[in-house]
C-alpha cells in the first residue's frame, strides 16, 4: 500500500471515554458518532484516554478534523472557578446527584484541551458535542456553570426553568430551545421549524453548561432559562473551504424516535455532514501545500545513459567557455548529447540559424550569470516572506497563481491557434 499522503482518507480524531467494566478500565466512543463520520466519507481515529497521550498527539498526524463528544465534568481549575460561589454542602450534593459525571479526569482534560487548541491554531475543523462544546469554550477563554441547577435555574422564574438531565427518562427526555436566525443550525433545521416559531425540542444529558461564552463565538440556540445550547465561530465557518469550529450542547446523533433509528428532525445529522465536508476540504487544502512529487527513479541502464548525456553537455559547455583550442576532449564524446538533441528536438531552419548566432554569445555569459544571482536573491527573499505567512494565506496565494496560470495557458493556446490559422490561410 502506498504511503503517499495524498491517498490517505480524511481522518477525524475522537478521544475515548474511560469507564469501569468487570473491575477494569475500558475505553469507548458512542457508535452513532462513528457511523455518521464513516457514512459521510471520513475515517474516525480513536485517541485512547491513557496516561501520556497528550504528549504524543503528533503521532496521530495528519489530523484533518477533531470531534469531541463524551466525558465527565471538566476540572474547574481550567476555567478559573477555584473560588466558586457554591458552598461545600452544595458541591457535595452535586457530586451525589451526578456521581457519574463529577469524577474529574485530568488526563482526558489535557488530551482534549490540547487537541482543541491545536485546531484553533491550525484552523483544523472541530465539532464539540455536549462536553466537547464545553471544552471548546474553555479552550478559548470562556467559563462554565459548575451546576446549572445551583447557579442558573434557582435564579429563573418557575416557568422558565429547564430540566437539563433526567436520569429516569435518559434518552427520551427533551426540552425546547430557540434557534437563532441565519446561523448554521437554523439552515439545517429550517424545514422543521413551525411557521412563525424558531423552536425545536432537543435531548439533554448534562448538568453543566456555558456560563460566559468566549468572545469569538456567536450563539445558535438558547434554552428558556437562557443557557446557550449551541454556538459557532462565524469567521471559521465555511465547510466548502475546510472551515468549521462549532459546539452543540445537545446530541443530534441521538435525537431519534422511540425504538427507531429515524431522526426527530431530518436536519439532525447535518452537523456531521457539514463537519465531514469541511474535513475533506481541509485535507485537500493541506495536501496541496504539503504534497511533494516523488523523484523519477531510473533503472541502471537508463541511469548510465543519463550520466553519459550529462557528461556530453558538460563537455559542450567547456567548448564554449574555454574555446575549442583549449579543450582536449574528443568530439566523439559529444555524440551522446547530439543524439539526444536530435531525437528530442524538432527545429526549423530559422531556429537552427538563430541558435548558431546565439552560440557566439554564450562564451560571454557574465550578464546571464548576474541575472541568475539576482533571481536567487529574489527567491530567497520570497521564501523568507512566505515563511512568515499562515497556512491559509499561503493556500490563497497558491490558489491565485494557479488561477493565473490557467488563464495564461488559455490565452496562450488561443494565440497559438490564431497563429496556426493565419499560417494555414
Amino acid at each position: 500500500m502506498s504511503s503517499d499522503i495524498s491517498v490517505i482518507l480524511p481522518r477525524v480524531l475522537i478521544v475515548s471515554r474511560r469507564t469501569v467494566r468487570k473491575n477494569k478500565f475500558v475505553d469507548f466512543v458512542g457508535e452513532y458518532h462513528l457511523d455518521l463520520i464513516v457514512s459521510y466519507g471520513a475515517v474516525p481515529v480513536i485517541v485512547p484516554r491513557v496516561s501520556g497521550v497528550h504528549m504524543l498527539l503528533n503521532s496521530f498526524e495528519p489530523i484533518h478534523g477533531v470531534l469531541l463528544c463524551e466525558g465527565e465534568d471538566i476540572d474547574p481549575s481550567w476555567y478559573e472557578q477555584d473560588n466558586t460561589c457554591l458552598s461545600q454542602e452544595e458541591l457535595d450534593e452535586i457530586r451525589r446527584l451526578h456521581a457519574s459525571d463529577t469524577s474529574i479526569d485530568k488526563e482526558k482534560d489535557s488530551i482534549e484541551l490540547s487537541l482543541a487548541k491545536l485546531c484553533l491554531e491550525r484552523n483544523i475543523p472541530y465539532m464539540g458535542i455536549c462536553r466537547g462544546s464545553q471544552v471548546l469554550n474553555v479552550a478559548c477563554g470562556g467559563t462554565l456553570y459548575q451546576d446549572i441547577g445551583k447557579e442558573l435555574s434557582k435564579n429563573c422564574p418557575e416557568n422558565q426553568r429547564v430540566m437539563h438531565i433526567n436520569y429516569d427518562d435518559y434518552d427520551g427526555h427533551r426540552h425546547a430551545v430557540k434557534v437563532v436566525k441565519n446561523t448554521p443550525l437554523h439552515h439545517w433545521l429550517k424545514d422543521s421549524l413551525e411557521e412563525g416559531k424558531m423552536e425545536i425540542s432537543v435531548n439533554s444529558y448534562h448538568h453543566q453548561g456555558v456560563k460566559r461564552l468566549a468572545q469569538r463565538f456567536v450563539p445558535m440556540a438558547f434554552a428558556s432559562d437562557g443557557l446557550i445550547e449551541g454556538f459557532y465561530d462565524p469567521d471559521a465557518y465555511n465547510p466548502e473551504e475546510g472551515k468549521f469550529i462549532m459546539g452543540l450542547q445537545f446530541h443530534p446523533e441521538r435525537m431519534r424516535k422511540l425504538n427507531s433509528d429515524e431522526f426527530d428532525y431530518p436536519g439532525c445529522p447535518f452537523a456531521y455532514k457539514e463537519f465531514v465536508k469541511a474535513v475533506i476540504a481541509y485535507q485537500k487544502r493541506l495536501n496541496s501545500l504539503t504534497y511533494i512529487q516523488k523523484p523519477l527513479k531510473l533503472n541502471r541502464e537508463m541511469e548510465n545513459k543519463r550520466k553519459i548525456i550529462v557528461r556530453s553537455f558538460s563537455l559542450a559547455k567547456n567548448l564554449y567557455t574555454m574555446g575549442r583550442g583549449n579543450c582536449s576532449s574528443k568530439e566523439s564524446e559529444l555524440e551522446a548529447g547530439a543524439e539526444f538533441l536530435e531525437s528530442n528536438t524538432a527545429l526549423s531552419v530559422q531556429q537552427e540559424k538563430r541558435l548558431k548566432q546565439m552560440g557566439a554569445t554564450v562564451r560571454n555569459a557574465g550578464s546571464y550569470i548576474e541575472r541568475l544571482k539576482l533571481n536567487e536573491e529574489r527567491e530567497k527573499m520570497a521564501r523568507n516572506v512566505m515563511g512568515k505567512m499562515s497556512v491559509e494565506q499561503l493556500s490563497d496565494l497558491m490558489s491565485f497563481y494557479h488561477t493565473m496560470g490557467q488563464i495564461c495557458s488559455e490565452v496562450l493556446e488561443r494565440k497559438i491557434h490564431d497563429v496556426v490559422n493565419d499560417f494555414a490561410s
